[in-house]
């Protein structure tokens, strides 16, 4: 019973939240420049009797709160990102972007208001025995605000002893809470090509050595790599994303150089290298067979977000306490989309959850121009957030 006046107690100031969050939507702001969101979540953390840092890993904010009690000794973290994207919005909604070209396309906004929900819980109640550290990310997409948050020493100046993150799901329906006792989502590196060959007179093939021919070669050949190297059971995918070679207006050149850039994802460290070794040894191999000099960078940029199955269990336990069992999905398939939340998992035990927001069958997803957020879930989200820090550092028997 008492889970469920978690929900309903955030839900009287529901109307609050959702004009926040629409604040922030409407003033997007790209990673390591979430200056006036960073001020915005300050503020409120302040009033809220929060301890405030400011400038951790560039942009980010952290704030700090004891329960009524500490003697459990035991400091839970709770992570928001809060950066926007490189993309003009299209969608007609009143609290639509004022800044050109940027936009919250992927819920960041939605994500800052809930732990904001949670912060505002969490301070007028005080009903855990121990520490929260609520950590406001900057710059998740693809910039590494996570681990630029580390370097600047997050887990030394806070130590949590474990960490919980979420992010909205179009994919399920509103309100419905997705985790696995597992990965999450992939590892993503990227990966740069050159191909250097012998151009010439496109009437005159044989006097070249045609880089286009090779490029083709080499893509058919870095495709059979996850269907012919890379064990059923197990996930990957290889994406060459783009080919620049020659010019659309000089048909009857064949230049001397083709590049080619793209992406790998993967769930396990094991299958990561053997990828690495495959690319290496099929580029070596299309060179030698071409007489060509070709040069494969590869980059590894975040590694595998791969949930604690301790923690995994618990998020899906208080999910069913907060909603029921029907509201919940336990095992849900791993996306191949990446996370820089990973780098935390790596230092601390924790689970990365999904919240339910609806919408894909219409066409809202993730990183779309249409894409708005769901205001409907955010007390969902923040009872979430209150509810793990409660069940992790009880201040009563009865919780």
């Amino acid at each position: 019973m008492y889970a469920r006046n978690v929900f309903e107690a955030i839900s009287l100031f529901h109307d609050e939240l959702t004009a926040l969050r629409r604040d922030i939507h409407a003033h997007p702001e790209l990673g390591f420049q979430e200056q006036r969101t960073s001020d915005l979540v300050a503020n409120a953390l302040t009033a809220l009797g929060y301890t405030v840092h400011r400038d951790i890993g560039r942009t980010g904010v952290v704030g700090v709160l004891d329960g009524r009690s500490n003697a459990s000794g035991h400091t839970i973290g709770l992570r928001a990102d809060m950066d926007a994207l490189p993309i003009l919005e299209q969608g007609k909604v009143a609290h639509a972007s004022t800044r050109a070209g940027v936009m919250h396309a992927c819920g960041h906004d939605g994500h800052t208001a809930i732990l904001l929900g949670a912060a505002r819980y969490l301070a007028e109640t005080r009903r855990f025995d121990g520490r929260v550290v609520l950590i406001f990310q900057p710059a998740e997409e693809g910039l590494g605000g996570a681990k630029a948050m580390l370097d600047d020493g997050l887990f030394d100046r806070f130590p949590c002893d474990a960490i919980y993150g979420l992010h909205n799901w179009p994919g399920l329906p509103p309100g419905v809470i997705g985790v696995n006792p597992g990965p999450m989502m992939a590892a993503a590196d990227h990966f740069d090509i050159h191909i250097q060959g012998r151009g010439g007179h496109g009437a005159h093939a044989y006097q070249t050595n045609d880089p286009v021919v090779i490029a083709a070669q080499l893509i058919t050949a870095l495709q059979t790599i996850v269907s012919r190297n890379v064990p059923a059971p197990e996930a990957a995918v290889i994406t060459v994303a783009a080919v620049n070679a020659g010019s659309l207006q000089a048909m009857n050149v064949i230049p001397r150089d083709a590049y080619m850039t793209g992406t790998v994802r993967t769930f396990s460290p094991v299958v990561q290298a053997q990828i690495v070794q495959r690319m290496e040894e099929v580029v070596a191999g299309i060179a030698a067979a071409f007489k060509a000099h070709i040069e494969l960078k590869y980059h590894r940029l975040f590694p595998a977000t791969v949930n604690t199955p301790e923690h995994a269990h618990f998020v899906a336990e208080v999910a069913t306490e907060l909603f029921g069992a029907d509201m919940v999905v336990p095992n849900l398939v791993p996306s191949m989309g990446s996370e820089d939340f990973s780098f935390m998992l790596q230092q601390r035990p924790g689970a990365y959850f999904r919240l339910g927001q609806g919408g894909a069958e219409s066409g809202c997803v993730l990183h779309s121009a249409m894409f708005d957020f769901n205001d409907a879930v955010i007390p969902a989200g923040s009872a979430m957030f209150c509810r793990l820090v409660e069940r992790s550092m009880p201040l009563d028997a009865d919780l």
